[in-house]
């Protein structure tokens, strides 16, 4: 069995596998959303594989933006009060996937602590999306304190106690499900140190000097974050989970992988599309060489996700292949409103399917 449920999570990511057996069941989380995700979506779906007696072999986070990992601090806050106060708990953890912020930048560097003096520098002047970042670190930490203090493991099985696709080399066996790393690589990782390390200078002088046309112009974009991904395959079905990657990144992972064929293309049943089919991750060309029958996407419109070029990429490169895809998305948008206005799915061998409103979950069902 292989099953992928996509929790609406709006403009984040939330998603559980189910694998093993229609009589034994096993449940994999990746990503929690953004806050109220817990509550109102996550939550009912995980009182319910804890009430039939499941639990959960793995929680992988990505990365540590708030629209992946909220979910996962509300949900261990739950499960350390349900503790505290000797009731049952909705659900049992065996072990936490997390890099933390200071992981992925590597060692022998001051990134972690420049960037917070920036923030502090910067005063009323304070640039949203870094500031952004370095929550980011704080709500990491949260959850590591958090996977301690319920004596869940992190990142058991990997010697550096850091989940990087140069330190997992064979596939890591969950039952009958299997997951191989693809990323982050370590090429990845020294490439992001090399962008904030350029990115905090740029912004330390500006902050510094003083000088308000400076603070006013600097770039507010950081760099993103480095995102644990995977390939899970059972019963020969494959799922690309993708985080918030990178398309260039992608790629390398599954070339180092040696998950690509002679002419550097790969075939997936389900593709997770990275950060929520926004443009900038993407390009046609990752389309052409990373070919799926079915495409998730977990958006709301949001910073215009999932934007409209993603689409219409997907669309026309699978119908000159002369493949049929399925779209499947968490919330209808202006985007996948003028993509049906625009390329009419008969014409273009494509099905777009779209969560009903008020429900937990959509399920992309791969084996029974």
């Amino acid at each position: 069995m292989l099953k992928l449920h996509v929790v609406q999570a709006e403009y984040g990511d939330c998603l559980l596998l189910e694998y093993g057996t229609a009589s034994n069941p096993r449940y994999m989380l990746i990503d929690g959303g953004p806050t109220t995700t817990y509550e109102r979506h996550l939550q009912g779906e995980l009182q319910e594989i804890g009430a039939s007696g499941g639990n959960l072999d793995l929680v992988m986070l990505s990365h540590v933006d708030n629209d992946h990992i909220i979910g996962l601090l509300d949900l261990l806050a739950e499960l350390r009060q349900q503790r505290a106060n000797g009731v049952a708990e909705t659900i049992s953890i065996d072990a936490l996937w997390h890099n933390a912020f200071s992981q992925t930048i590597g060692s022998g560097n001051d990134i972690e602590a420049r960037l917070q003096a920036v923030m502090a520098m910067a005063g009323a002047q304070a640039m949203t999306l870094a500031d952004m970042a370095v929550q980011g670190i704080g709500e990491g930490h949260q959850l590591r304190l958090a996977a301690i203090a319920l004596g869940i493991p992190i990142n058991p099985g990997f010697a550096s106690g850091f989940v990087r696709a140069d330190d997992a080399l064979d596939d890591i066996a969950f039952d009958n499900l299997s997951l191989h790393v693809v990323g982050p690589t370590q090429e990845n990782l020294d490439e992001l140190q090399n962008r904030w390390l350029k990115w905090l200078d740029n912004h330390e002088d500006a902050l510094v000097s003083g000088d308000p046309f400076l603070m006013a112009n600097a770039d507010r974009s950081v760099p993103n974050l480095s995102s644990i991904m995977v390939l899970a395959e059972a019963e020969g079905k494959t799922i690309l989970l993708t985080g918030d990657g990178r398309s260039d990144h992608l790629l390398q992972g599954l070339k180092q992988a040696g998950l690509l064929d002679s002419k550097g293309h790969m075939h997936v049943d389900v593709l997770k599309m990275p950060h929520h089919g926004s443009d900038r991750n993407m390009t046609k060309t990752f389309f052409k060489k990373v070919r799926a029958d079915t495409y998730v996407i977990s958006a709301n419109g949001r910073d215009d996700n999932p934007d409209l070029a993603t689409l219409i990429w997907m669309v026309e490169t699978a119908n000159r292949q002369g493949r049929e895809i399925e779209i499947v998305v968490t919330n209808e948008t202006l985007s996948t409103q003028k993509l049906l206005e625009e390329y009419d799915p008969e014409v273009f061998g494509y099905q777009l399917v779209v969560m009903e409103q008020g429900a937990f979950s959509i399920v992309v069902e791969l084996a029974p």
